[in-house]
């Protein structure tokens, strides 16, 4: 049973880390990975830490379905790459709100993110 969205979103709200999982696109298994997030209403954004280089991200290219697991709720959301030069800013933006510019800074490349729509 998914779970109800305002328990995920109170569960995100007290949250700075996710665990993401997603399903490897050579091996075919579950490979989770803990990310930092930012939520707002009914999206979910990551922005992979070295950008298109990011080996979740590659996996999430192969198969766009990812679970996500923040305290003790979990959730499988499908997601969409954002690729656009003029969206992305906007993205990394919202981190930089959120964990400050010292954040921003442990993220080598910032060429993509990723937009989930929550259930």
């Amino acid at each position: 049973m998914p779970p109800r969205n305002d328990a995920l979103k109170d569960c995100l709200s007290r949250s700075r880390e996710i665990n993401l999982s997603v399903t490897g696109r050579k091996s075919g298994r579950a490979i989770s990975v803990p990310v930092w997030f930012v939520s707002e209403e009914k999206k979910l954004y990551l922005l992979p830490a070295r950008g298109s280089d990011t080996q979740w991200y590659k996996n999430v290219l192969q198969k766009p379905a990812i679970q996500i697991e923040a305290g003790s709720i979990k959730a499988e959301i499908t997601v969409v790459p954002i690729t656009d030069n003029k969206k992305v800013p906007a993205v990394v933006e919202k981190f930089r709100v959120k964990y400050g510019d010292r954040g921003i800074k442990l993220y080598s490349k910032l060429d993509v993110a990723v937009l989930a729509q929550m259930p």
